[in-house]
């Protein structure tokens, strides 16, 4: 699983649409992951204050009605074999379909006007911040070129204090290896969390506040991060902010 498709279950739990088997899978990438805890935090946090700041308003029905026609016709992308009819095997839902649904949810339980943050509940973390970074004036970024074509790019902001790394081409790793992201303030190298690259890319937010002259740098950890708290491997990614 990676980062998006735990966004995606982490805002159904936000709004308990998830089936059982979902619930569990999420349980299951939170603990393997205690990186993306940030994810489901932002979005429980969205959840209770739409729940507590949106007037109810009973949505024209046309929208409902739209929304629902949608779910109708959007293709089952994890279609599975017909199973016996005494024992029929829930239904899996698409990413496509999963949104519209959340949708629907946010529409007719909240309101019209709740449907304007849908975007921020399915969003990564690490997307809605690269967006406040690039909206901010002091916004800024780096780019630098690996091995095998491979490329980084960091983004970031003194303003708004925080940074985005954005990889394309990066080697997957095995499953006892991971990506730890660091900012080297100074002598201090101070963990910055894990991420993993999907098929070469990444977005991923780095943990902490941002000082304007951190090094943003990347090495190869064990699973889980450095068991000391520091680097053990010479960075294979290293972008001044200064």
């Amino acid at each position: 699983m990676n980062e998006n498709e735990f966004a995606e279950l982490a805002a159904g739990h936000a709004l308990r649409a998830l089936s059982d088997a979902d619930e569990r899978r999420y349980a299951d990438a939170l603990a393997a992951h205690p990186e993306w805890a940030a994810i489901a935090e932002h979005d429980a946090e969205t959840a209770a204050l739409l729940s507590d700041a949106a007037a109810p308003v009973a949505p024209p029905a046309s929208i409902r009605d739209s929304l629902l026609a949608q779910i109708a016709v959007t293709p089952q992308d994890d279609a599975v074999e017909p199973e016996p009819q005494h024992a029929p095997k829930p239904r899996r839902w698409s990413r496509g379909l999963f949104a519209l649904a959340a949708s629907v949810v946010l529409i007719v339980g909240l309101g019209i006007g709740a449907a304007i943050l849908i975007p921020q509940l399915t969003q990564p973390a690490s997307v809605v911040a690269l967006e406040e970074i690039e909206a901010a004036p002091d916004a800024q970024q780096a780019t630098v070129e690996l091995d095998a074509g491979a490329q980084a790019t960091a983004h970031w902001s003194t303003s708004v204090g925080s940074a985005v790394l954005v990889t394309e081409g990066l080697e997957e790793l095995d499953e006892d290896q991971t990506y730890q992201l660091w900012l080297v303030r100074g002598e201090d190298a101070l963990p910055a969390g894990l991420f993993e690259a999907d098929a070469g890319s990444a977005t991923a937010l780095l943990d902490g506040s941002m000082h304007e002259g951190d090094v943003i740098a990347v090495t190869v950890e064990q699973a889980g991060g450095s068991p000391t708290g520091l680097p053990t491997t010479d960075p294979i990614i290293a972008i001044p902010t200064a």
